[in-house]
């Protein structure tokens, strides 16, 4: 039997992205060491400035996940947020409308009327409760690095997702878990110059789960490319 030349680098590359998307809910089920592992040695492949590799990882697995889980809700629940790195000041014109289309697929799939501001607020405590995840991971950078340690962590954070995706892994990278990196350094004994980029949540996802079912859009090219040929 002859093989299948139509399964390109390229078609297999564009399957991932496709395929990947943001899981809020997930399965009990740990992931194992050697998956794990599996998935960093291939993220690890991520370029970066001057091969500076900034990117450094705490991942909780077993009771680790539970404590971590319990002790985050219960912070952000009493804390306003104070991140290393200021969220966007606003969303405006079509970033503000994509943010809107995402944020109302999102309600709908777990039946939150618009408008209704109390569950729309648990729902956004659903990051801080890692939304079931049996692991979390929480990604600094050097703080002298600047901008172009957290533009590299956020290029192996996508490798990592593709690659989990490749695996049958599902994720979410989170903004959220950024909100209180003081307390994530105190809690994980995290020095004073490694700065919190992002956090993730990964597992096996709960396929049942209408949250897992919406998934977002992407702008036409026309919209994010100009050509000069001149």
């Amino acid at each position: 039997m002859s093989a299948d030349t139509s399964y390109t680098p390229s078609a297999a590359f564009e399957q991932l992205l496709r395929e990947r998307y943001s899981c809020r809910a997930f399965l009990p089920q740990q992931v194992d060491t050697a998956t794990i592992m599996r998935l960093l040695e291939i993220a690890q492949r991520t370029p970066s400035w001057c091969n500076s590799q900034p990117w450094q990882l705490v991942i909780t697995r077993g009771p680790g996940t539970d404590r971590f889980r319990a002790a985050l809700l219960d912070y952000a629940a009493a804390h306003k947020a104070e991140p290393d790195f200021a969220f966007p000041r606003e969303y405006r014109g079509v970033y503000l409308e994509r943010r809107r289309e995402c944020g109302f697929q999102l309600y709908e799939s777990v039946g939150i009327a618009r408008g209704d501001r109390a569950a729309s607020a648990r729902q956004t405590m659903e990051n801080f409760r890692l939304f079931g995840a049996p692991h979390a991971m929480i990604i600094t950078t050097d703080e002298a690095l600047g901008v172009y340690g957290v533009l590299d962590c956020g290029a192996w954070v996508n490798n990592f997702m593709l690659a989990a995706r490749s695996l049958g892994i599902a994720s979410i990278a989170q903004a959220a878990l950024g909100r209180h990196p003081q307390f994530l350094r105190s809690y994980f004994g995290l020095p004073a110059d490694r700065l919190v980029v992002c956090g993730m949540s990964f597992g096996y996802e709960d396929g049942a789960h209408p949250v897992n079912r919406f998934r977002t859009s992407r702008a036409a090219l026309d919209q994010v490319v100009s050509w000069a040929d001149e």
